[in-house]
């Protein structure tokens, strides 16, 4: 089962890998002593699916150095991570973004209403795993929404589990940029059977506190080439920007199985998850400097990369946010069977999500009339000469030139989905053709988002309209001081003071000063999606020239009823009123072909052949955007602004035609050696355009879409839009995976490794003209070699991503039409055990051992964007069953 309290050596699981519909998939049990036994068990469901699988088990999890599942999963191949504050959150499969990866929780939708970019794996404690498969290729009987794969993350089954009836575990979290503080974990676990094995059931609970930091600064303006220097872009303002996050999470699962006999089986699974984290965001924004103000002292590869600025303004904003998600699921299934050949399958399934997500900043704005100096000329250690940051005086109502009490959202927001669905197969053992299995499944899936904005601006030359100008704390006695930013590393001042936004707040509310939260009409939506789905499967067992063929043959067709509710407002700001409503109607079916096979070449050669069409629907998550929305305002730095961006309502699903083959060598008990092809031909794929035409609303405009200003510079704009892209782009590459044992060659016993590669090439073209793969690799490899014996065991992991690029829609570090390139990163992790007796473990371990960090250039590798920190994290756990 999932090993229950972080760490500990499972003990013993069915073999959870999903099966084709008709095929048995109750088979013996497999016993996991170690993470050897646990690779065993994985790459035995890999062999037996007919499907393009890989997978890990709940030893893999359990023991590898992981805060989550996606620090665990990443090592499956084709499988990359992105991190949040360097805590694993979200994956991509194949070099296709998060979004594409379609992730079950025993086979249904985990649905959550935070999910920005793909599921966001960090709200998953790894206890509630028992195994977790990465299907490639699928079949008629699977949902759609998997462009990449499928990611399906198997709960236990009571029944199947033969180890200590209770499991409690303890566990100790430091993350190395925090401090000396270790945040506490506690799990425990209730596993039984009764009336003579007939009836199981289980409950899982766990709690745990995280706390992590990272460090970033920055470049996210540019001004083109000709608006300072006539042959390079100038950087036009540069950035701190720290991130402390506060977890608290709180998971449980549960079960009943009732077998009576054979022939029949009732099991009720639920899971609930909740996930509340504070950010506190404290950046400066030095600039952005007015052109007059820079020198140009260098250049070099396109860009200035040493300037001088004879005097800036500079915005001292905190912001803390809370994010509080919840997420419970239900599925209740029934095996029946009700003759010889017959067996049916019936399932029906309930999720909510609901994220409750507050913001609130404070933002003081002063004069550095000092200016400064910015060299960027070594990436590897940037320069930046100012006056004092610590230096509290500085930050008075002369010298003020704007603040901002408090500006932020809230947004309330709910993720449904209901399903049931039926399957029959009749067996048929004639002439190869194992089984035919019709099915139905009908889901209503939506998404509800309300909006909130709460602003208030003030203006420096207005305290009447605005008195909290003269309540504003004086920065020197109620700052926040930060030290250590960025660990130390480049020339740049390693302190600052921060406004501290909880005081300020407390005092605009002492002085009678309130700010309501007004409706945002035009980001207040809802999605509803009904879809009925029909498919019908042959399993096909037979021999082909002596050797066994399994495989699947099967078609899938969906309709899609899709009712967009927005609003109509009387204006084009969040302070718009409500009009009404319009709701914006689609209607669509699709035909799904899939087919899969394996051909068992020799008793230890397997070769697999899999082809698909599969179907991607608009997203629904948090970051979509319905409504055509236009706000108007002014900027931090009092410049007028106007923002206009195209609604999603109307976008068209994403298909693609897919094949993959593989070779696959097994030598003995958990070794492998396999090679896998893979080309996927997608159309309709969506992507994110910034563009800036030649004039808006009568006003001329420079054109420029990294730029985009009024003709006369003095007002800023930004355009975007998402489209479909109607050209076909190829993605193909290739994956090779390995594991092995050295028993048969080294004296000493208990050694082995396990690794692979991915390489993923596409002719998709530039960000922000068309489909892309934002956040791809195009090669990554991981490698796990490792010693156990019966009471001691390490492992050493080494994972690396070559460099990738990024816009505005996967960043915050990179402003509208503009790109940068992530630089490639290996990361390295070490884990520990010690089992001195059956009832009791040790783990530890470090997480980054080796200190990595994400760091980006501009336009080549010799240049600087962006550079991050965000430290190791160490671990010790304690786990006892009985």
């Amino acid at each position: 089962m999932a090993a229950l309290a972080l760490g500990d050596p499972a003990f013993a699981q069915t073999d959870t890998a999903p099966a084709a519909q008709g095929q048995d998939d109750t088979g013996g049990d497999i016993v996991v002593t170690g993470f050897r036994s646990s690779l065993a068990s994985a790459l035995d469901a890999k062999r037996k699916d007919i499907r393009i699988t890989d997978g890990i088990s709940a030893e893999d999890i359990g023991k590898f150095p992981a805060q989550n599942i996606t620090e665990a999963i990443q090592r499956i191949a084709g499988v990359q991570m992105s991190n949040i504050n360097g805590r694993g959150s979200t994956i991509s499969i194949r070099g296709l973004g998060a979004q594409y990866a379609r992730t079950t929780i025993n086979g249904q939708t985990f649905a959550s209403a935070d999910f920005k970019d793909g599921f966001r794996y960090d709200i998953i404690q790894t206890d509630l795993a028992s195994a977790i498969q990465v299907v490639k290729s699928p079949t008629a009987d699977m949902d759609t929404g998997g462009l990449s794969g499928t990611v399906n993350i198997d709960t236990v089954k009571p029944l199947a589990y033969k180890g200590p009836r209770f499991i409690v575990g303890v566990k100790g979290y430091n993350s190395e940029y925090r401090g000396k503080e270790v945040t506490p974990k506690v799990s425990g676990a209730y596993i039984d059977s009764f009336a003579g094995g007939t009836l199981g059931v289980m409950a899982n609970v766990s709690y745990q506190k995280l706390k992590d930091r990272g460090d970033y600064v920055f470049i996210k303006n540019w001004y083109n080439a000709g608006v300072i220097d006539p042959d390079v872009r100038v950087p036009g303002n540069f950035r701190y920007r720290r991130i402390d996050r506060d977890t608290e999470q709180l998971m449980a699962s549960g079960a009943i199985q009732w077998k009576p006999s054979d022939n029949f089986e009732a099991l009720l699974q639920g899971e609930y998850s909740r996930d509340h984290t504070r950010y506190t965001t404290r950046q400066y924004v030095f600039g952005r400097w007015d052109s007059s103000a820079v020198t140009v002292n260098g250049k070099a590869n396109g860009i200035a990369n040493n300037i001088s600025i004879s005097n800036f303004n500079v915005d001292n904003n905190t912001q803390p946010e809370l994010r509080n998600l919840k997420t419970q699921a239900y599925t209740g299934t029934i095996n029946w069977q009700p003759g010889d050949t017959w067996k049916v399958h019936a399932v029906a399934h309930y999720t909510k999500g609901d994220a409750a997500l507050y913001e609130w900043a404070s933002i003081d704005e002063v004069k550095f009339a000092q200016g400064g100096t910015l060299d960027i000329s070594n990436p590897n250690n940037i320069k930046w000469t100012t006056q004092s940051l610590t230096d509290g005086s500085v930050w008075n109502n002369a010298n003020r030139t704007w603040f901002a009490f408090v500006d932020g959202a809230t947004h309330i927001q709910t993720a449904k989905d209901k399903a049931a669905q039926v399957d029959v197969t009749k067996d048929l053992g004639w002439h190869g053709l194992q089984s035919l299995v019709l099915g139905a499944k009908f889901h209503h899936e939506s998404f509800a988002t309300n909006a909130y904005r709460h602003d208030r601006d003030g203006d420096v030359t207005d305290p009447v309209k605005y008195p909290e100008f003269n309540y504003i704390p004086n920065l020197g006695t109620t700052g926040q001081l930060v030290t250590n930013f960025l660990d130390g590393a480049m020339s740049i001042p390693h302190a600052f003071l921060s406004t501290n936004a909880d005081v300020w707040q407390s005092l605009l509310a002492s002085k009678g000063i309130t700010v309501p939260d007004v409706p945002d009409w035009p980001s207040t939506y809802r999605v509803d999606r009904y879809v009925p789905a029909v498919y019908a499967m042959a399993n096909v067992d037979t021999t082909v020239g002596g050797m066994t063929l399994r495989g699947n043959l099967g078609v899938r067709y969906e309709h899609t009823h899709q009712n967009v509710t927005a609003s109509l407002t009387d204006g084009t700001g969040s302070d718009a009123a409500l009009l009404g409503q319009q709701h914006i109607i689609q209607d669509y079916g699709n035909v799904l072909p899939s087919a899969s096979f394996a051909l068992d070449l020799t008793p230890k050669l397997v070769a697999r052949f899999a082809a698909a069409k599969v179907l991607v629907r608009p997203l629904l998550n948090s970051q979509t955007q319905m409504a055509d929305t236009i706000s108007t305002g002014i900027s931090q730095q009092k410049r007028a602004f106007t923002s206009v961006a195209a609604g999603e309502s109307r976008l068209k699903p994403l298909t693609a035609n897919q094949l993959d083959i593989s070779l696959e060598f097994y030598h003995g008990r958990g070794n492998s050696i396999s090679v896998a092809g893979f080309y996927k031909a997608v159309k309709n794929g969506t992507f994110t355009q910034f563009y800036c035409p030649t004039s808006y609303n009568g006003v001329a405009l420079n054109g420029v879409t990294t730029d985009c200003q009024s003709a006369d510079l003095k007002s800023d704009y930004s355009f975007s839009r998402v489209l479909n892209d109607n050209r076909t782009i190829n993605i193909k590459g290739v994956e090779f995976a390995a594991s092995e044992n050295f028993d048969g060659i080294l004296p000493i016993k208990g050694f082995g490794a396990t690794g692979n590669i991915t390489l993923v090439d596409t002719d998709a073209s530039a960000l922000g003209t068309g489909f892309n793969l934002r956040d791809l690799s195009k090669f990554t490899a991981n490698i796990t070699p490792y010693w156990e014996n019966e009471m001691f065991s390490v492992r050493f992991s080494v994972n690396h991503r070559s460099s990738y690029k990024q816009d505005a829609a996967s960043s915050f570090f990179v402003n509208g039409g503009e790109i940068h390139t992530v630089r490639a990163r290996t990361q390295m992790d070490l884990a520990l055990g010690f089992t001195p007796n059956k009832w009791l473990s040790f783990t530890g371990g470090i997480i980054n051992l080796n200190n990595t960090h994400e760091d980006a250039y501009q336009t080549t590798a010799d240049t600087f964007q962006m550079a991050s920190r965000t430290g190791r994290t160490f671990y010790l756990s304690a786990t006892t069953k009985f």
